[in-house]
């Protein structure tokens, strides 16, 4: 088969698209044929051996997946061969940049129905961060205000749409180039952080602070303030450590995502009844790949973008 393997750690130039062999399903496991495999800017951390992840070399990079069921093996229920299905993989295992992958029976579901599959592989690990973020860690409730700082980005429009399904104000910061995209995910307010303060934006504390951008210490610090007492920070900047305030009853939570088979069911559901929109920006071949590492690591690279196996 073909895949995007790295055999050592480093720019996006040790990719290379070459042979390899096809993985083979064992106990508990699935073999699936490729459909789409999204790119995550953690590819790039693994890539580049930033990321605590032990993986074995020469490493297949991508850990969201949507595609078909080639063969099931031993002990697997509840899944055929033919079966469309989506899933976030193991970290620290080799990836969805491939024609085919194995995958645990137990982090994956059914696609959704109602897009194309390969558009499908978009969803998992940000949908999953999102959920996580906002109903496990944040506990979030209908009426609650929630300030999102950084939803432009794909996991803040799965946060936006969530947040809003659930009945919460929400508030995001979002600049001018995603300030449509944030809008149409349903934000009731929109900041745009790049000329206006957030401090002095935000005239009412919020219930839960929610961040997903790459803020500095001091920035992020200044919003716990517009926290209100006994209220929540969560943030998925594993990078740092995350601010609340113990004088106010201000809690704090990191997202450390986690494959949640159950819970990604849900989030196909709610795509299939049209509550939750996927956004893909770009389909590129997986011959291509490459060229996304090489494009996000210049910071060139804009909306979520899935690779497909390339036309025999």
């Amino acid at each position: 088969m073909k895949a995007v393997r790295f055999h050592q750690f480093g720019t996006p130039e040790v990719l290379r698209y070459e042979e390899a062999d096809q993985p083979v399903a064992g106990e508990g496991q699935v073999l699936i044929r490729v459909a789409g495999s999204a790119f995550n800017p953690a590819d790039a951390g693994i890539r580049g051996g930033t990321l605590p992840f032990p993986v074995t070399l020469p490493h297949v990079p991508g850990y969201d997946v949507s595609g078909t069921i080639d063969a099931v093996g031993d002990g697997v229920t509840g899944f055929e061969v033919g079966d469309a299905v989506v899933g976030f993989l193991p970290m620290g295992e080799n990836g969805s940049g491939a024609e085919y992958v194995v995958a645990p029976a137990a982090v994956i579901a059914q696609a959704p129905s109602s897009i194309d599959l390969a558009d499908a592989a978009a969803l998992p690990s940000v949908g999953l961060t999102a959920w996580q973020a906002l109903f496990e860690l944040a506990e979030l409730q209908a009426g609650q205000r929630l300030l999102i700082a950084g939803a432009g980005g794909a996991v803040g429009a799965y946060a936006v749409q969530l947040a809003k399904r659930a009945g919460a104000h929400v508030i995001a910061t979002a600049s001018p180039r995603s300030r449509d995209a944030v809008a149409a995910a349903g934000a009731d307010e929109i900041i745009d952080h790049t000329s206006s303060d957030v401090l002095d934006s935000v005239t009412e504390p919020v219930d839960v602070l929610l961040n997903l951008a790459p803020l500095s210490t001091e920035e992020f610090v200044s919003l716990v303030a517009l926290v209100r007492d006994g209220g929540i920070v969560v943030s998925t900047t594993a990078w740092m450590a995350t601010p609340g305030d113990e004088s106010r009853g201000v809690r704090t939570a990191g997202v450390f995502v986690r494959a949640d088979a159950d819970q990604l069911a849900r989030l196909v559901q709610l795509v299939d009844s049209g509550e939750l929109t996927v956004d893909v920006a770009q389909r590129i071949p997986l011959s291509e790949l490459p060229a996304i590492h090489a494009k996000a690591a210049v910071g060139e690279l804009r909306g979520k973008v899935v690779a497909v196996p390339d036309a025999e």
